[in-house]
């Protein structure tokens, strides 16, 4: 078998750890994305009277131009970080639903950060994902997580080994 020389592997480049620390963050991003929807939406109510898709439909019948306006930016924010889940949540289902490991990745990425309860353990996830129908130990609950970790990195970024 022939070695290549200097070759840089995923977990060595900055994406793989940056898709760490995306799924670390993603029930925190899901919570405040919840909590601004709630917020603005309180607000319009207190300060409008009416929802804010009463609102809009008022606005955009009237022909008023939002541009610029903190209700644009609010509401700007908002559908950015929205996009940016629907982006994550759409590369977790192509892994699911292409990789030939996909299912046991998907319930390893799912019970690990994407599910809206937090385990409290490893052990925990691990009869989690059994409930499910995979009974993994404890090390292939760690290589499966690295190995899901990858090639999620690899939907998202697009690359697996990088040859310098």
């Amino acid at each position: 078998m022939k070695h290549i020389k200097n070759e840089v592997f995923v977990e060595d480049n900055e994406h793989y750890h940056d898709t760490w620390k995306l799924l670390q963050n993603y029930r925190d991003v899901v919570w405040s994305l919840e909590l601004s929807v709630h917020q603005v939406k309180r607000k319009f109510k207190l300060e409008y009277g009416s929802t804010i898709e009463e609102f809009l439909d008022s606005i955009y019948l009237a022909g008023a131009d939002l541009s610029g306006s903190e209700i644009e930016q609010q509401a700007k924010c908002i559908e950015h970080s929205h996009q940016m889940l629907v982006l994550i949540d759409n590369a977790v289902d192509l892994m699911r639903k292409k990789h030939k490991n996909g299912e046991i990745y998907y319930l390893v990425l799912y019970h690990t950060y994407l599910s809206p309860h937090q385990s409290r353990s490893i052990d925990e996830i691990i009869d989690r994902i059994a409930l499910d129908g995979y009974h993994v130990s404890r090390s292939s609950y760690y290589d499966y997580r690295k190995d899901a970790v990858k090639t999620l990195s690899l939907v998202l970024w697009g690359y697996a080994v990088k040859i310098v």
